[in-house]
C-alpha cells in the first residue's frame, strides 16, 4: 500500500468515526491502524487483497453500521493481529492498554472455538459466546468481522462457504436479532441463504429485481394520500418503502406453502415521524386507518409492549390500491435508531425500553453511562470503564476431545467433566488435561475449556474428590462409592473380628463390646470393624483386653481418671514387651496402632513408635523430623517396633516426579506405575508451566523394595528429570 492510499484509507476511518462516534480519540486509531497494517504487511486473503483490507473494513462497519466507541474500533483494526501473525495479546496491551487487548483477546478466543469446534446445538453455542464475553464490545466486533467475511465469501471453496454460511444462519443472524442488530441480523441471514440455497436466493431475488419499478411505483402511489394528511396535520416524517429481505420471503413461501407470486406483502412501508411523544404513533395509525381498510388481525403493538430486544414499532397490514396488502411500519426517530442499531443506541433516546430480564440490568446500566456523560457527569475516557456483559456468569460451556458441548456449573473441576460424560469415567478418572495442558484435578474450568480426562481401570474415586467437586451428580456417585467401600470393609472386618472371637473360645456380648468401645473413644460398630479391615485395630488385643476386665473388674472412677489410668496401664504394658520390639500387623502384635500421616512408613523403612492417648502406637519413620522432636520431649512414650514378614498388606506412599511436559507423559508415567505388580494409583496432582510439569503421586506399595523399584522404572522414562520419595 503505498503512502498516499494508506493516508487515504485513514482519513476514510477517521471522518466516518468523527460522523458517527460519541468521541473519536484520532491517536488511538492512528497507532491502532499503523500496529494492524505492520503486522498484517506480508499477508495475503483468499481473494488476492491485502489482508489487512479485512480487518479495516471491519473497522469501518464497527464505526457506521453498529457504532459505539472508538477503543472497538481500535480492536477492530487489530482483531486478528493475535490469530494470525507474531504479535500477542500482550503486545497489544502493552501498547493499547486493558481495553483493547481483552476485545482483541476475547475475538480471537471466539475464533478459535469455532475453528475446533463443529456447531451441533446453536443455542449452547450461543450461550457459551455469551458466557465468555465479559465486554460487550467483543461481541460487536465478531458481527462486524463476520458480516465482512460472509460479504467476501465468494472467494472461499465450496465446502468453507457452506460451513461459515451455516454458522452465520444458527449462531451470528439469531445473536444479531437479540442484540436488537436488525439490519446487521437481515444481511446476515441472506448472505447466508445466498450460500445454503443458492437456486431458491437467485429466483427470488431475480423476481423482485424485475418488479423493482413496478413495486416503487406503487409506494408513491400509495403514500402520496397518507403524505397529504400528515402535512395538513402538521407532522414532521419520513416514508419509505423496502422489499423484505430474501431469507425472510423464502421462509414466508415454505411456511404457507405457496410459490412467490402469491405472497402479498413482499415489502413493507415505513413511517418514521420526528417526534418524542408515543402518543403520535397511535395517532399516525387512526390516519393511516383512515385512508386504508386494515386487517385487524395483522395489528401489532409493539410500543406498548416492546419486543425482548427493545424493539419498538406499530405493525398494521392494510388493503392498498388494487386490493393489495401492504404491511406498514410507524415509529419515532428514537424507535428506529434502536431497531436499527441495538441495544448500543439506547442511550441516545428517553423512550422506556422492556427487554429480557437477562439484558435488562445490561442496558439499563449502558444507557446510564452514556447519559451520565452527555450530561458532562463524567470524563469521557471513563465512559466504558468495566463495560462488562456477565450473561450466563451460573454456566460454563466445555468440549470434550471429539468437540462435543457440555454444559457445567460455574466452579466445576475435571472430576464433574468426568462424571459428566460417565460415572465410570468419573470413577477412573486418574488425571486430565486441559486444552492439552495436564493439570491438578481440582483445577476450575472455564468456558470455551477443551477438557480430556485419562482413566485408569486400577484407580477408584479418592475421598478427597468430594471437598471440590460442585455437581450433584459427581458428588453422589463419590458418596455412594465412599458408602460402598465403607459397608465392603465393616463386612469383611466384621468376618474378621467373628473368626478371632470364635478362635479364643469365648463369648463377647454386644454390652462388652459396646462398653469397650465408649472406652476408647470409637463412634460405633462400623467404625471399629472398618478399623479392623484396614489394619488401625487389632482385634487380637481387644479380645485380651475384654477378657481381663472380665476377670479383674475395675473400679468405677471419674473419666478423667479411669482414661489416666487406661494410658498408664496401656504404656507400661508397651514398654514391658518393647525389649522384643512390637510385630506390627502380626499375630503377636496386641496393641492398636496407626501410621503417621506425616512421613508415611512403609516395610523396610527404619520405624519407632510413639504411645498416644486414644490411637494407641504412632508408627514413624526413624528419620521423621517430628518424632526425632518428640524424642526429645516425651522420649518416656518412645517403643520399639518391628516390622512382620511380607503379609500381602498394602501401604500408602507418595512419589514426587518432575519433567518435560510432552505428548503422552502422563500415560508413559501411569503405565509405569501400574504394569509393575499391578500397582495402585490412588491419586495425581500435577502442576505444568513453561514446558516443565511437576507432580506428586499416591500409590499403594508392600514395602521400599516395591517403591525403589517403581522410582527406578519412573526414571527410565524419556524426560523424566526427577522421582523421588516424599514424605508429604
Amino acid at each position: 500500500m503505498t503512502n498516499q492510499k494508506f493516508k487515504k484509507k485513514l482519513d476514510d476511518l477517521l471522518l466516518i468515526c468523527q460522523k458517527n462516534l460519541p468521541k473519536t480519540d484520532e491517536s488511538l486509531i492512528r497507532r491502532a491502524f499503523e500496529f494492524g497494517f505492520n503486522a498484517h504487511r506480508h499477508d495475503i486473503r483468499a481473494s488476492g487483497e491485502p489482508f489487512f483490507d479485512h480487518p479495516y473494513e471491519v473497522a469501518k462497519i464497527v464505526a457506521k453500521e453498529i457504532p459505539l466507541d472508538d477503543v472497538s474500533v481500535a480492536a477492530a483494526l487489530m482483531h486478528d493481529v493475535a490469530e494470525d501473525t507474531e504479535y500477542t495479546v500482550n503486545d497489544i496491551r502493552a501498547e493499547f492498554g486493558d481495553d483493547v487487548a481483552d476485545i482483541v483477546d476475547g475475538a480471537t478466543k471466539i475464533s478459535d472455538i469455532f475453528k475446533s469446534h463443529e456447531v451441533t446445538q446453536a443455542e449452547n453455542y450461543r450461550k457459551l459466546l455469551l458466557s465468555m464475553v465479559d465486554d460487550v464490545r467483543v461481541m460487536l466486533v465478531k458481527f462486524a468481522d463476520r458480516l465482512h467475511n460472509m460479504r467476501t465469501l465468494e472467494y472461499l471453496s465450496s465446502e468453507k462457504q457452506k460451513r461459515l454460511a451455516k454458522e452465520t444462519l444458527e449462531i451470528y443472524a439469531p445473536f444479531a436479532h437479540r442484540f436488537g442488530l436488525a439490519n446487521i441480523k437481515w444481511e446476515l441471514e441472506d448472505l447466508a441463504f445466498k450460500y445454503l440455497n443458492r437456486e431458491a436466493y437467485d429466483a427470488i431475488a431475480r423476481d423482485l429485481k424485475s418488479r423493482r419499478r413496478e413495486r416503487e411505483h406503487y409506494i408513491r402511489k400509495f403514500a402520496q394520500p397518507i403524505e397529504k394528511r400528515l402535512r395538513e396535520v402538521g407532522y414532521k416524517f419520513e416514508i419509505s418503502g423496502r422489499p423484505k429481505h430474501l431469507y425472510s420471503i423464502y421462509n414466508k413461501m415454505v411456511k404457507r406453502n405457496k410459490p412467490l407470486e402469491e405472497i402479498y406483502d413482499l415489502f413493507a412501508v415505513r413511517l418514521i415521524l420526528d417526534t418524542e411523544d408515543n402518543n403520535d404513533c397511535f395517532a399516525v395509525y387512526g390516519i393511516v386507518a383512515d385512508t386504508y381498510i386494515p386487517n385487524p388481525e395483522r395489528f401489532k403493538n409493539y410500543i406498548s409492549v416492546p419486543k425482548k430486544n427493545g424493539y419498538q414499532s406499530i405493525h398494521t397490514t392494510v388493503v392498498g390500491p388494487e386490493g393489495r396488502m401492504v404491511e406498514v411500519q410507524i415509529r419515532t426517530r428514537g424507535m428506529h435508531e434502536v431497531a436499527e442499531r441495538g441495544v448500543a443506541a439506547h442511550w441516545m433516546y428517553k423512550e422506556n425500553v422492556a427487554i429480557d430480564e437477562e439484558l435488562h440490568n445490561w442496558v439499563t446500566w449502558v444507557r446510564e453511562i452514556f447519559e451520565t456523560a452527555a450530561e458532562g457527569q463524567a470524563p469521557a475516557q471513563q465512559l466504558m470503564e468495566s463495560f462488562k456483559l456477565n450473561l450466563y456468569q451460573d454456566e460454563i460451556y466445555l468440549f470434550t476431545p471429539k468437540g462435543d458441548l457440555k454444559i457445567l456449573p460455574k466452579g466445576s473441576t475435571p472430576v464433574d467433566f468426568g462424571y459428566e460424560i460417565h460415572s465410570k469415567v468419573g470413577d477412573h478418572c486418574i488425571a486430565a488435561k486441559v486444552n492439552g495442558r495436564i493439570v491438578p484435578l481440582d483445577t476450575l474450568l472455564r468456558s470455551g475449556d477443551q477438557v480430556e480426562i485419562l482413566t485408569s481401570k486400577s484407580q477408584t474415586p479418592n475421598p478427597d474428590w468430594e471437598k471440590f467437586v460442585i455437581t450433584h451428580k459427581a458428588k453422589s456417585h463419590i458418596r455412594r462409592w465412599i458408602r460402598e467401600e465403607q459397608r465392603k470393609a465393616a463386612d469383611s472386618g466384621k468376618e474378621i473380628w467373628e473368626k478371632r472371637v470364635k478362635k479364643a473360645k469365648i463369648s463377647i456380648n454386644n454390652d462388652d463390646l459396646a462398653k469397650f468401645l465408649t472406652d476408647r473413644k470409637i463412634d460405633n460398630t462400623t467404625a471399629f470393624f472398618i478399623g479392623i479391615k484396614e489394619g488401625k485395630i487389632d482385634p487380637d488385643e481387644i479380645i485380651t483386653t475384654i477378657i481381663d476386665d472380665q476377670r479383674h473388674p475395675h473400679p468405677v472412677m471419674p473419666d478423667e481418671g479411669r482414661l489416666t489410668g487406661l494410658f498408664n496401664k496401656f504404656l507400661t504394658s508397651a514398654r514391658d514387651v518393647a525389649g522384643g520390639g512390637i510385630v506390627l500387623e502380626g499375630r503377636q502384635d496386641r496393641y492398636m496402632h496407626n501410621y503417621a500421616k506425616c512421613c508415611q512408613p512403609i516395610p523396610g523403612d527404619d520405624v519407632v513408635g510413639f504411645v498416644t492417648t486414644g490411637e494407641g502406637i504412632k508408627i514413624h519413620r526413624r528419620s521423621c523430623k517430628n518424632i526425632q522432636l518428640m524424642m526429645q520431649v516425651e522420649n518416656n512414650r518412645i517403643v520399639d517396633v518391628q516390622w512382620p514378614s511380607n503379609n500381602g498388606v498394602m501401604f500408602v506412599a507418595g512419589v514426587r516426579i518432575s519433567g518435560d511436559d510432552r505428548p503422552g507423559m502422563l500415560n508413559d508415567i501411569t503405565q509405569a506405575i501400574s504394569s509393575y505388580v499391578n500397582t495402585n494409583i490412588r491419586s495425581v496432582n500435577i502442576d505444568s508451566s513453561s514446558g516443565m510439569f511437576e507432580g506428586t503421586f499416591i500409590l499403594n506399595v508392600q514395602n521400599t523394595d516395591h517403591l525403589n523399584k517403581v522410582l527406578e522404572r519412573i526414571r527410565r522414562i524419556k524426560g523424566i528429570k526427577r522421582s523421588e520419595r516424599f514424605e508429604e
